[in-house]
């Protein structure tokens, strides 16, 4: 716990509470005579603090932007990538307490999985240091200019780009091809192939086939600036 505790650059009062945000619903029921409880709790409180604390932070960063351009950094800044970002960057699923099921399944690599754990450390250091303790850790950890470039980069559509690049010509044609996978099941990645009227102009990787095919446009886009 201390290496996590350096990490996170906070040490807790309660060690309990940093204890719990770490145990995985499927541990604790495998342990349910032990008395634990799962860090679905504090998943819960973390969420709200999170967001408040990214309000907050939006608010006073961008006093011209309108609500509507605000809800959407803020929803982006904090996703389940954006947190998944987090947890890899703390090691945070090695200190994870995880079912045997679970553990046999991936889980300690599974997005979903560290993203939740991710909120549920927020919301421990909440409730052990009070919201200055968490707003400093989500500041250091999650909010920071550069991450914001990144959720805009991230916000582009680029299919949508590459659509009305090609479309200025008549006959125009294109399509997304899956060509192959890579990795393991719980961390797989797709490539895909984008084709103008048959022929590669593009190719991209991503944790899912809508990311793969973004990128893969993005590549095209790129190329086609370039000639």
């Amino acid at each position: 716990m201390q290496e996590l505790e350096k990490k996170l650059n906070y040490t807790f009062r309660n060690q309990e509470l940093l204890r719990e945000a770490l145990n995985h619903s499927s541990y604790a029921n495998e342990h349910r005579s032990q008395g634990l409880g799962s860090n679905e709790r504090l998943e819960f409180l973390g969420d709200s603090v999170l967001g408040f604390v990214t309000a907050e932070y939006l608010f006073d960063r961008h006093p011209d932007l309108p609500e509507g351009d605000l809800t959407r950094i803020r929803a982006a800044l904090v996703c389940e990538q954006s947190l998944h970002e987090v947890a890899q960057k703390l090691n945070l699923g090695s200190y994870l307490k995880l079912g045997k099921g679970e553990e046999a399944g991936g889980g300690r690599h599974r997005a979903s999985i560290l993203a939740d754990a991710t909120e549920a450390v927020f919301a421990a250091v909440y409730l052990d240091g009070g919201i200055t303790a968490a707003s400093e850790l989500i500041h250091r950890v999650l909010l920071d200019v550069e991450r914001e470039e990144v959720v805009e980069e991230r916000r582009r559509d680029y299919k949508t780009l590459l659509q009305e690049h090609i479309q200025r010509k008549a006959g125009q044609e294109l399509t997304y091809c899956m060509v192959r996978e890579e990795g393991p099941d719980h961390a797989k990645t797709f490539v895909t192939e984008v084709r103008l009227n048959g022929a590669a102009i593009g190719e991209g990787s991503g944790h899912s086939k809508k990311e793969s095919e973004q990128m893969a446009a993005k590549s095209a886009l790129e190329k086609l600036d370039n000639q």
